[in-house]
């Protein structure tokens, strides 16, 4: 894994452990950051002694507080149409991982910390976490696909809602909403349920878990026809050696043991 500035990467039985570490700046998302989580995600995909990814904060008070202020007040209109650009294409690498990955999200996860969040597969919050696309107070809009990643997840009126009023949300709230999956009461607790998420995804297989996030992702392209998606997956998993084993398996009453080929 390349050496990062900015996120801490230790990976442990297949998991990838990424912190955002820069607790003083309550780890707000620089250029720099970025650019390390771009290149740790280009890496996953070919690493095969990466199975899963779980993403969080460093310390207590932020998952991320947001991007880097001091950035976005330099931009000017040509710039950041590129700066919202780069964003998306390095969140889209995340969101289309075949790898799952979780966010463990503790405090604050606002503006681009938010849209990684929604990024991510799925999202466990700690019961301190709060939620918000805030940028309206700034007079922009989110730009790292917040308008529409916020919008799937909870809906039209209340996506509208919480970016036009930049409102923050608590973590019950956003499970509530279906923003989060799991609410815990201590990071560590939260850091537990994603392990045992992960290590119960990882037994399975490993084609077909990323046939699935493909899927599923499609249902969210306009121009793409989810359930020929679906088919085309489907033969795809027919014809790997996962699907013999995995029905083998089930017929002798054994445990499978996915290769992920």
């Amino acid at each position: 894994m390349s050496e990062s500035k900015n996120i801490l990467c230790e990976n442990k039985g297949g998991i990838l452990y990424l912190t955002i570490n820069r607790e003083s700046k309550l780890n707000a998302l620089n250029a720099a950051t970025l650019e390390e989580l771009r290149n740790i995600f280009n890496e996953v995909v070919d690493n095969k002694e990466i199975k899963a990814v779980i993403i969080t904060g460093s310390g207590e008070k932020a998952f991320i507080a947001g991007a880097d202020i001091s950035e976005i007040a330099k931009l000017n209109e040509l710039n950041a149409r590129k700066f919202a650009e780069n964003g998306q294409e390095i969140f889209s690498l995340i969101e289309n991982c075949q790898k799952p990955t979780i966010a463990v999200v503790n405090g604050f996860a606002l503006g681009g910390g938010c849209e990684l969040a929604m990024a991510c597969h799925m999202r466990i919050a700690v019961a301190n976490a709060k939620f918000g696309q805030p940028e309206v107070n700034l007079g922009i809009i989110p730009g790292y696909g917040g308008t529409q990643r916020l919008t799937y997840l909870v809906g039209r009126g209340k996506a509208n809602e919480l970016m036009m009023t930049g409102d923050m949300i608590g973590a019950d709230e956003a499970k509530a909403l279906g923003l989060v999956n799991h609410v815990l009461p201590t990071k560590d607790e939260a850091m537990e349920k994603a392990e045992d998420i992960m290590k119960k995804i990882m037994s399975k297989a490993p084609l077909a878990i990323g046939m699935i996030v493909d899927c599923v992702n499609s249902v969210f392209i306009a121009e793409e026809n989810g359930y020929q998606t679906e088919a085309n997956s489907f033969a795809r998993c027919v014809k790997s050696g996962d699907y013999k084993e995995g029905t083998s398996a089930f017929l002798e009453k054994r445990k499978p043991v996915f290769k992920g080929e």
